[in-house]
């Protein structure tokens, strides 16, 4: 692993190991989303989670990361992120459910998240999650080799803005890896600063957090859950790339997204 201005240039021998972690990630993910029900708690699903990671091998890439007592982060309706697992909090069936998880293995970390609701969803509901999972999706297609992260942030605020969504601007990618959060930073929205230029061997975790409404959030008296200021819904989802000479990698594809 090597810094190289501002941004970190992972090794072979690291990618593969980068590789694994990630594969585990996104298979926790799509366990995970198999298994949700309304009715369940969110403490309920953390400790599923837990089992799953632990019985693939791995160990919760959140759990104690700054304090975050969860295996993972269990955010719902209009919670961005960072929701916290309770036995209080039960799953309605109307709900949405964004599950962000990290999974540390052999001194390598996964990344990845998701948003998901249950039965027919709401017209402007649906249009949210497609939405943002299409933004993840241009935001990865202009992440080759030679671009800038701000071609990145261009991508994801267009596709945005095409449905007049929220982008929550306090709340951005980063490089990820070896480190749970590694620079750079990848907004979600187009700055000033173009950032590093994309070179083979950066890993990144891209990740749109969209709303329905405001893009303006606030943080909960538990000093984690962050949630939309206006109570509109918000989704999130995450894929963790690697930049190659070619196409990019999205290192935590599988089935659910």
């Amino acid at each position: 692993m090597a810094l190289f201005r501002d941004c970190v240039i992972h090794t072979a021998e690291e990618i593969q190991r980068i590789r694994v972690a990630m594969s585990m990630t996104a298979q926790v993910r799509d366990q995970l989303v198999s298994l949700i029900r309304p009715g369940m708690t969110t403490l309920q699903i953390d400790q599923l989670a837990g089992e799953l990671i632990r019985s693939a091998g791995g160990t919760s890439g959140f759990l104690n990361y700054h304090g975050f007592p969860g295996n993972i982060c269990i955010s719902l309706n209009d919670e961005v992120v960072h929701g916290i697992g309770v036995a209080h909090r039960v799953v309605q069936e109307s709900d949405i459910v964004s599950l962000d998880i990290g999974v540390k293995y052999n001194g390598a970390v996964g990344d990845t998240a998701v948003t998901v609701g249950f039965g027919e969803l709401p017209k402007d509901t649906a249009r949210l999650l497609k939405a943002t999972q299409e933004a993840l999706m241009a935001g990865i297609a202009a992440a080759r080799k030679g671009c800038y992260i701000r071609d990145i942030s261009r991508a994801v605020e267009k596709r945005a803005l095409a449905d007049r969504l929220g982008i929550v601007r306090e709340m951005v990618g980063h490089g990820v890896g070896i480190q749970l959060h590694e620079p750079p930073d990848v907004p979600n929205y187009v700055t000033p600063v173009r950032g590093p230029r994309l070179v083979p061997g950066m890993v990144l975790a891209i990740e749109p957090m969209l709303n329905l409404g405001t893009n303006r959030i606030s943080q909960d008296d538990d000093g984690w859950t962050i949630r939309t200021r206006d109570g509109s819904l918000s989704a999130h989802f995450e894929h963790s790339i690697l930049i190659t000479d070619n196409e990019p990698e999205i290192l935590t594809w599988q089935k659910t997204m």
